[in-house]
């Protein structure tokens, strides 16, 4: 393997110790992924559900490798003009009519001047191309899935050669191709030949121990007791017949609830008063509140005295 490039991490070890650095407690296999992806110069594709923390990877590599977070949220009917480069028309319109009233004819030098990088908006993409003294910037490219699929084509060329072609001006290439994360919900398949391209992980929920650890992490004021318990209530709750299941964002959130309410465990009115911070459809709050709720605290308090007394 290559030597490591100045800043990055040099081992598995240290990426997993870069992003605990940022209070981001990932597991090996995440901290593998993202360590080939740095050294090898290879976009990251991290697909899962929506709240397990992909997009939070791009954050914390850009704060910890101290580097421009540049990012681009994609939509529906996202374009060029959004995603890469527009001209600002008014001011090219502007000048056209100054050099004009100054006398100036020549067709061609006015279309070369307002055809200048002057003129040119950099949209995020064109952004991450440009050169910067503290190293590449990190491009998040989120929730790819929801763009249109001629977008996701466009996209190919771009992380091939980290080039863009502006008719008027020519190619503008990144003298150093960016750190580039990309992340899917999967609300829909995203096509192989983008993948290709990528280095792949899939991000699911943590488990028992490692959420408990996050929640300590990002949620110190939660009481030890309260922590415990919600994080068991959540990790059972995941295994219900749900629409949608609260991610590790929602726990935190449900934390932080919960501890300015001044509660020290779980109970079961306060638990169907808030589980709305949880789970965001109503028919899972509807098959939760009450008697449900109320079952599944008992069986977490059992599961945790036994692993307490075993």
């Amino acid at each position: 393997m290559s030597a490591p490039t100045p800043g990055l991490p040099a081992s598995i070890d240290e990426t997993l110790a870069l992003l605990k650095s940022a209070s981001y407690l990932a597991d090996r296999s995440l901290a593998t992924v993202l360590f080939l992806s740095l050294r090898l110069g290879r976009p990251l594709f991290l697909e899962g559900e929506a709240g397990v923390g992909k997009t939070e990877i791009a954050k914390v590599l850009a704060a910890s490798l101290g580097r421009k977070l540049i990012r681009l949220q994609c939509y529906e009917g996202l374009d060029v003009a959004t995603a890469v480069y527009e001209w600002n028309y008014p001011a090219q319109m502007m000048a056209i009519r100054l050099s004009e009233a100054a006398g100036e004819h020549d067709k061609d030098r006015i279309e070369h001047d307002v055809f200048s990088e002057r003129y040119l908006i950099k949209r995020p993409l064109l952004q991450a191309m440009e050169p910067s003294v503290d190293g590449p910037p990190v491009l998040l490219i989120d929730e790819i899935d929801r763009a249109d699929e001629a977008f996701e084509a466009y996209l190919l060329e771009i992380l091939s050669d980290f080039q863009v072609t502006i008719p008027e001006i020519g190619a503008i290439k990144a003298p150093e191709p960016p750190i580039v994360v990309i992340t899917s919900n999967r609300t829909r398949e995203t096509h192989d030949a983008l993948k290709r391209r990528c280095l792949y992980h899939w991000v699911g929920y943590p488990d028992a121990d490692r959420e408990m650890a996050i929640v300590r992490a990002k949620a110190p004021r939660a009481p030890e007791r309260l922590t415990g318990e919600l994080v068991a209530f959540v990790q059972r709750l995941r295994k219900q017949d749900l629409f949608k299941s609260p991610g590790v964002a929602e726990t935190l959130d449900w934390a932080a609830a919960l501890t300015e309410l001044d509660a020290v465990a779980l109970d079961p009115a306060q638990v169907s008063d808030t589980l709305g911070v949880l789970l965001k459809y109503q028919d899972d709050i509807a098959k939760i509140e009450g008697a449900k709720a109320q079952t599944l605290i008992e069986e977490t308090r059992a599961e945790l005295r036994w692993l307490e007394t075993g």
